[in-house]
């Protein structure tokens, strides 16, 4: 009997200490600090007719350049024409930078105060990209390059 109720204690032990553990794992993961975008590196600086061309022609490549499975994703200046000027669901503002005759743009969502340039203006900006472009043949539309994390280059 008492075997079985040192047992029981062992297990009820280990099994706190799981839960502690998975929790404090989980706490330091969503509390680490995140990559300062504005700071570091930048990987590739191109237009945004050329990075979207590049995801249109070949995506797969595209991704593998661009892209990481870790989370550290290439940190791009793309240069181009305000398209388009709005805010997302959270109230950061986001701006689209396409070529005159591009069928795709490139989203780029800023996280602080930006002062937001003007229709057809051409600006640089930097940021994470997250995502490329493509066609989705569903609803016969372009989706839009995306970096996360900009900022205006001067």
């Amino acid at each position: 009997m008492k075997r079985k109720k040192l047992i029981s204690a062992g297990i009820i032990v280990v099994v706190v200490a799981g839960i502690i553990i998975t929790g404090a794992i989980g706490f330091y993961m969503f509390n680490m600090p995140h990559r300062n975008v504005q700071s570091a590196k930048t990987d590739y600086q191109l237009t945004a007719t050329a990075l979207v061309a590049e995801y249109l022609e070949n995506a797969g490549a595209a991704n593998e350049k661009y892209l990481a499975s870790d989370g550290d994703s290439k940190i791009m200046e793309v240069t181009g024409t305000v398209n388009k000027i709005s805010e997302n669901y959270a109230g950061k503002k986001v701006i689209i930078l396409k070529g005159e005759n591009d069928k795709a743009g490139v989203s780029c969502t800023f996280n602080g105060e930006v002062n937001v340039p003007s229709l057809g203006t051409t600006v640089t900006a930097k940021g994470e990209i997250n995502a490329g472009a493509s066609y989705d043949t569903d609803m016969e539309l372009y989706q839009d390059v995306v970096l996360n994390n900009c900022t205006l280059v001067n």
